[in-house]
């Protein structure tokens, strides 16, 4: 039984299966649901890991390998994904990833202890790096009309990034009225109504696509064993350094000798790329950085509720949509450079303005100064994926968004790792180092965005 089938039979089980249809509404719907299930998990979990930690007697480090066990193999597999898709068909690809999504989502609100949660969240994350490359491709084959398409992308984006900005608050919700359980089994019935979604849509046609098998597995290797010396450090840390080391090597090696590397490296021979994956990173370890220790700053050092931490954030999430927008059409007018110059600049002040913050801050206050963050983070962001997205030949693009979206992924998981690390010792401490690293390294690519194009060049 394909995917598409057991999606009917489950959803639908006492109704005949009906014919897909060729109407673009059920794909738009199903890959923005989709990509929202994917973003959201990325964010729901941050304000349930106090809760998660005293029900599974966690420590710091637990915690972080909770989010960083979804992250990390979220953005390693996002490498080879894309061509996965091709090879099955997108719809197939989304449907087997929803089906394990919605499986591990299960196991993971199920889990009996720690173990068993890392485990089902590595599974999540596996599926869901195969169902963000076929949700896209599902709106890319629905619409024949490139106006049309364009708009339709717009709102798959958008579905994301209102993921991100419910997240905090649905996870505090969740927690504080029911259980840190909550923002596992919220996946279920999403699912199912995507999985339901995708049984009208036609099914996609098989493209070859090479798979770079030594290449996905040296990464992947590289990236597991950075992580784990950042976050469990002593010998054992620097034995996965070593690790960490030897595996990269052998990925720089393996993606120069591929006919078809998962990585090509001659990328980042283009200074609009180098720029780009640069300022995306430090985009990232502040955003997804400071989105964990302000997690646990609001509950463990200020004793607010699950709940509570989540509202603290929803100032900071709810501008995220607006903002795109806005920079989307600044770019326009402007061109992509200073979107991205002012914004990254304005997300460096924000973090320097949270420098202030300590206990005796008032609540309203706090919130109001991680608006900056996000605004510059959100501002910065989409003229900077277009640009790096012009700037690589067309039949590259593909390769150059899965690089792009793979690294930025990266970089917040090691944002988590270390700053979580110094957590275990002071979340206070913690939450200045992360705010102090983070600001050098959005101000260091803001003066290397200033590299940039004043204007993205337009293609016959």
């Amino acid at each position: 039984m394909t995917s598409t089938e057991l999606a009917r039979a489950s959803v639908v089980p006492a109704a005949p299966p009906a014919a897909p249809s060729r109407s673009p509404g059920p794909a738009l719907a199903a890959a923005m649901l989709g990509f929202a299930l994917i973003t959201l998990d990325t964010s729901v979990v941050n304000v349930a890991l106090p809760a998660i930690g005293a029900d599974l007697g966690a420590g710091m480090s637990g915690l972080q390998w909770v989010v960083d066990a979804y992250t990390l193999v979220f953005a390693a597999l996002l490498l080879s994904s894309g061509a996965l898709a091709d090879r099955v068909g997108a719809s197939r690809a989304y449907g087997w990833g929803a089906v394990v999504f919605v499986l591990a989502s299960a196991a993971c609100g199920l889990a009996p202890g720690l173990p068993a949660l890392l485990a089902a969240r590595t599974v999540q994350g596996a599926a869901a790096a195969v169902m963000l490359p076929a949700s896209l491709a599902l709106v890319r084959e629905a619409y024949g009309d490139p106006g049309r398409r364009a708009r339709a992308v717009s709102l798959w984006a958008a579905g994301g990034t209102l993921a991100v900005a419910l997240g905090p608050v649905a996870g505090g919700a969740l927690t504080t009225a029911w259980s840190w359980r909550g923002v596992f089994f919220v996946n279920l019935p999403l699912g199912l109504v995507a999985l339901a979604l995708l049984g009208r849509v036609a099914r996609s046609a098989r493209r070859p696509a090479p798979l770079d098998l030594p290449g996905q597995l040296t990464a992947m290797t590289a990236l597991g064993a950075l992580t784990f010396a950042a976050i469990e450090g002593g010998p054992q840390g620097w034995w996965a350094l070593g690790l960490a080391v030897v595996s990269f090597a052998a990925f720089l090696v393996v993606e120069t000798r591929r006919r078809h590397p998962v990585v090509p490296l001659g990328l980042f021979r283009n200074p609009t790329v180098a720029v780009a994956v640069a300022a995306g990173s430090a985009n990232s370890v502040a955003f997804y950085g400071m989105l964990f220790v302000f997690s646990l700053f609001f509950q463990q050092v200020l004793g607010l509720s699950a709940l509570g931490a989540g509202l603290m954030f929803l100032p900071m999430t709810g501008l995220l949509a607006g903002v795109n927008i806005l920079s989307a059409r600044a770019a326009a007018r402007y061109g992509a450079r200073l979107p991205i110059v002012v914004g990254q600049a304005v997300a460096v002040a924000g973090l320097l303005g949270l420098l202030t913050v300590d206990a005796d801050t008032s609540r309203p206050l706090q919130a109001l100064l991680l608006v900056p963050l996000a605004l510059g983070a959100g501002f910065s962001l989409p003229p900077l994926i277009a640009s790096m997205m012009e700037a690589v030949p067309a039949e590259r693009a593909g390769t150059a968004a899965g690089l792009l979206n793979a690294v930025r992924q990266t970089a917040g998981a090691l944002a988590i790792a270390v700053f979580g690390s110094l957590a275990a010792a002071s979340v206070e401490a913690a939450l200045r180092t992360g705010l102090l690293v983070s600001a050098a390294l959005l101000a260091l690519t803001t003066l290397l965005s200033l590299r940039l194009p004043g204007r993205l060049p337009g293609r016959a």
